[in-house]
């Protein structure tokens, strides 16, 4: 059997342009001479659909789509699309359903069997589970059908704390039930190591059961995910054969009698896996979203810095504006270095002093009299952050571009960062990002993708600075940021306790630190969206209390 490959980027809720993706697809596959055309989990909604859902008439809107898309499909191919299906479970509910479309109809489905309920993924909230499984017959070949987490059964990741709803191993009874092969339909979203791990997994598959197997993965940004692709087909020894591009849409055509010879995959390094999955989050939440432009404060320092040039490579040099906002506190080289990166990036800049509407505030009565009571004080550096704010946020309220915020992950966990000012925002680029690999990505950047600089030497060496008070570093309040990265890598990645961090890291750093972590969970509540990179980031998939106290 020809079996094609289609790696596509839906967008959730848009029934009728994803079905136009497989359609094209389709079409493609048949001029390759394919039998079999697999796309990804969910492909007709889009992952996740979340409360869509809910709503009353989409699933059954899923349904009708993939009926009338079957009809309209060349009948010698067959398809296997994933949707949400409210067939076949019990009334008011839906299944997560992967159908093969055949001869203008649907000829057979499989429904998912284990729901993932950790980290982002909420799927008990909506989807009947199925019990059971079995194989699609089709040209002759049995075909071991099943939708991501259906996979992940021996998976023991404890970051995950992955319950099992079923004792029951779906690709084990798939291979008791005698498949020739197995194929996955997968909305897998990119974690930084999450491709290794499903080699890994898989490969446990093929030599357990000793069959060949086809991973199809979805690709593209959707919302706070970014789904890799890396799509895969291994022999039955458990050898890579086939592998699509990471973070582009793609596509492939084997045949199941005849795998491709062996091949080496490349592990691309850490910066490049980052950088890409930044680039793709964006310009896919850009895209969806309906924006082309896109405004940030560009303010000389490392952050905004890469932030901007994601910006950049996202949406196109022309479609990014940046605003250079000079304080009385603000170094000569700050101001300089920004110019020079709007210069060799080509994108627009302008030069907006904020010390008018500084000083304003500093005549209004009675509020006035808190700033100078206390100038470089903490209500000063932070009215500062959010004159700069506003400032972005006219521009944008002016020209419906997409404001960008630029904090990372290493200062939004202990609250080095200005509620209504730089966090004021739509998108939160480098949320998810430790400061050590804002300055990583940043010099893969200059050295590798690029080959000259584009982000400024002097941004990348110069010591870190708000620049909100005269003579201020980030290390007069915080920990050097590789001890700060790695406790926080601890705390929040891997739910180490104080205690323990403590035997490696002097325990009243550590103690500061989980304070401060603990204490600022009300501002990263109140922060835009932004891209998850890690087991665990910030937003749907940490839920902490705001108000507690532990220990």
């Amino acid at each position: 059997m020809k079996i094609a490959i289609a790696q596509l980027n839906p967008t959730v809720g848009d029934l009728a342009g994803n079905a136009a993706l497989v359609k094209e697809a389709a079409q493609r596959a048949v001029a390759d001479g394919a039998d079999l055309l697999v796309t990804s989990e969910l492909i007709i909604s889009g992952y996740p659909p979340k409360d869509l859902l809910l709503r009353e008439g989409f699933a059954a809107a899923c349904r009708r789509t993939v009926e009338e898309l079957a009809q309209e499909l060349d009948p010698n191919l067959g398809v296997l699309v994933g949707h949400p299906d409210p067939q076949g479970v019990p009334e008011g509910r839906v299944a997560n359903c992967v159908s093969l479309l055949h001869g203008g109809a649907i000829v057979g489905s499989v429904q998912k069997i284990l729901l993932p309920n950790y980290d982002v993924f909420d799927e008990r909230r909506y989807f009947f589970p199925a019990t059971g499984t079995a194989p699609i017959e089709f040209v002759g070949l049995k075909l071991g059908v099943h939708i991501c987490e259906d996979a992940w059964w021996h998976a023991t990741e404890p970051t995950y704390r992955h319950e099992l709803a079923h004792q029951h191993d779906p690709v084990a009874s798939l291979a008791a039930a005698g498949v020739d092969l197995f194929i996955n339909l997968s909305a897998s979203p990119f974690e930084i190591d999450k491709p290794n791990r499903r080699l890994q997994l898989v490969r446990e598959h093929v030599q357990r059961h000793e069959r060949p197997y086809l991973f199809v993965n979805q690709v593209g940004g959707n919302d706070d995910l970014v789904f890799d692709g890396n799509s895969f087909v291994m022999n039955a020894a458990g050898e890579m054969v086939a592998h699509l591009e990471g973070f582009e849409t793609d596509r492939l055509l084997i045949d199941s009698e005849q795998l491709p010879a062996t091949m080496e995959l490349i592990n691309p390094p850490r910066e490049k896996r980052l950088l890409d999955a930044l680039v793709m989050g964006l310009r896919d939440y850009a895209r969806k979203c309906g924006f082309r432009e896109c405004v940030l404060g560009l303010s000389g320092g490392i952050d905004s810095a890469l932030a901007c040039y994601i910006a950049a490579a996202a949406v196109g040099p022309q479609h990014v504006h940046t605003l250079l906002m000079p304080s009385r506190h603000s170094s000569d080289h700050s101001v300089d270095d920004a110019k020079k990166m709007a210069e060799l990036l080509g994108i627009n800049h302008e030069i907006i002093p904020i010390d008018d509407v500084h000083r304003a505030y500093e005549g209004t009565p009675v509020v006035g009299d808190d700033l100078t009571s206390d100038p470089g004080g903490l209500p000063d550096q932070n009215l500062q952050a959010r004159i700069r704010g506003a400032m972005v946020m006219i521009r944008s309220n002016r020209y419906g571009w997409l404001p960008l915020a630029t904090g990372n992950k290493s200062e939004l966990a202990v609250g080095y960062c200005t509620l209504y000012g730089d966090m004021a925002g739509g998108f939160a680029v480098l949320c998810d990002v430790f400061k050590r690999d804002v300055y990583g990505v940043s010099r893969y950047i200059n050295d590798v993708v690029e080959g000259r600089e584009v982000i400024p030497e002097n941004i990348i060496t110069k010591p870190p600075s708000a620049e909100l008070a005269p003579d201020q570093f980030d290390q007069d309040v915080l920990p050097e940021y590789p001890v700060l990265d790695a406790i926080l890598e601890g705390l929040i990645e891997q739910e180490r306790s104080v205690a323990s961090l403590s035997k490696e890291f002097p325990p009243e750093t550590v103690q500061w630190v989980a304070s401060r972590l603990d204490r600022n969970e009300f501002k990263r509540r109140q922060m835009p969206p932004g891209i998850k990179l890690s087991q665990r980031a910030f937003g749907s998939g940490r839920r902490m209390p705001m108000a507690a106290k532990f220990p």
